[in-house]
């Protein structure tokens, strides 16, 4: 049948993909915004010395790393709504269906990114800290979370790449996504190489994107100090007692 160059250029310019592209963007922010918030408190739990919070986020982190996210999202979409009836209104769709599921998979390896992060943060930059007289919180939030903010980055962009790769699972849900988008038009035309590079392209460009805004995001978290042997953070607090 050979490459048809008209059809391709069709589908490239083509609202249907668009749309796709935005659905698979969003569900992967989405996801990861929620998946980040949930990991956060996880992984607070998992460091801390209290058996009794530690080992219900121990198993959280092992229940979600377990399950593939297929499964998670069949259960969401057509399990959880036999369950609990509030989910069979109008307002459950798929695409927040796919949001919550991608999130809970998601949440269980941010958690552990965000604990390694906080536990990279030396213990004495905290004693420091609390030297000072700065409170636990303001410990947390002026020295711990901007250094591993720094340190979970990096794997955190990755996580999101994987996000918009992962968000094509969707459609056993009857969302839309930029995958679904080629699939139909393959269902309808049998033309596969048109439609699948189309979608190709797409996923390229989104990446490539990403994958810029990691590295200029990643210069923006750079610390630069003359003094390699003071750290940048307690060097801020010791200048600016009004903090405490």
């Amino acid at each position: 049948m050979g490459f048809d160059a008209e059809i391709f250029f069709t589908q490239l310019f083509s609202v249907a993909y668009l749309n796709g592209a935005i659905l698979s963007v969003g569900v992967a922010i989405f996801s990861l915004i929620l998946a980040t918030i949930i990991g956060f408190f996880v992984a607070l739990a998992r460091t801390t010395g209290k058996s009794i919070v530690r080992a219900p986020a121990s198993v959280y982190v092992w229940f979600f790393r377990a399950i593939p996210a297929l499964l998670v999202l069949l259960i969401m979409w057509n399990a959880m709504p036999q369950v609990f009836p509030i989910l069979r209104e109008n307002w459950y769709t798929p695409f927040i269906a796919a949001v919550i599921g991608l999130a809970l998979v998601e949440s269980a390896f941010m958690s552990e990114i965000i604990r390694s992060a906080l536990m990279s943060v030396d213990e004495g930059q905290k004693l420091a800290g609390r030297a000072l007289g700065m409170s636990p919180l303001k410990v947390m939030t002026k020295i711990t979370i901007p250094q591993a903010m720094r340190i979970a980055l990096p794997p955190t962009s990755n996580e999101f790449i994987g996000l918009i790769k992962y968000s094509s699972l969707a459609s056993v849900i009857s969302l839309r996504e930029l995958l679904t988008t080629a699939q139909v038009g393959v269902n309808i035309t049998f033309r596969y190489v048109e439609y699948y590079t189309v979608a190709i392209i797409y996923y390229l460009v989104i990446v490539s994107a990403v994958t810029l805004l990691q590295g200029y995001i990643e210069r923006k978290f750079l610390w630069t100090s003359k003094d390699a042997g003071k750290v940048p953070a307690l060097k801020k607090l010791s200048g600016n007692r009004s903090l405490i």
